[in-house]
C-alpha cells in the first residue's frame, strides 16, 4: 500500500470514529462516546472550568450535559479537515451541539473545535479535545450568536 493510500485509510477510520462518537452523543450513549477518548485526555472546554483531566473527569461533565437536557440531542459538524501522521494526527472543524434545556434555553453556540488523536494499539484515540468561541475584544465577552 502506498502512502497516499494508507493516509487516506488512516484519515478514514478517524472519520469513522468521528461519526460514531456523533451517533452515541445522538443517542445519549455515554459509554460509546467516551470508547473514543484516551484514560489521559486533556480538554480545553468552551465551559468552565479551563481543563479537565482525564477520561473520567471528561466524563463527568458529559453527564451533566445529558442530566441538563430533555428530549433529542443533536450534533452538527462543518468544516471537517483532518491531516494524519504515522501515530498522530489532528482535525478541526466548526461544531455545534443542539437541544432543549431543562432551564427552557435551548441555542447552542458554533464552537471551534480541533481535536488531535492518537493511534494505540492499531486504535485512534482522542487525545486532546480544544473547544473554543471567539470574543470581541472592545467588551471582553464571548460572541456566542457567529454562525459559519
Amino acid at each position: 500500500m502506498d502512502t497516499a493510500t494508507s493516509k487516506a485509510s488512516e484519515e478514514a477510520q478517524i472519520r469513522q470514529l468521528i461519526d460514531n462518537w456523533v451517533s452515541a452523543l445522538r443517542a445519549r450513549d455515554l459509554d460509546k462516546m467516551m470508547s473514543n477518548y484516551s484514560p489521559d485526555i486533556l480538554v480545553f472546554a468552551a465551559t468552565p472550568p479551563l481543563e479537565y483531566t482525564g477520561a473520567r473527569e471528561y466524563r463527568r461533565q458529559w453527564q451533566g450535559m445529558f442530566d441538563s437536557i430533555q428530549g433529542p440531542v443533536g450534533c452538527e459538524i462543518r468544516d471537517l479537515k483532518i491531516t494524519v501522521g504515522n501515530d498522530l494526527a489532528f482535525g478541526h472543524c466548526l461544531n455545534r451541539l443542539s437541544g432543549k434545556m431543562k432551564d427552557g434555553k435551548g441555542n447552542f453556540p458554533w464552537i471551534r473545535l480541533t481535536l488531535c488523536f492518537r493511534k494505540v494499539g492499531g486504535t485512534w484515540m482522542v487525545t486532546h479535545e480544544h473547544a473554543s468561541v471567539p470574543f470581541d475584544p472592545e467588551n471582553g465577552k464571548a460572541s456566542l450568536d457567529l454562525k459559519p
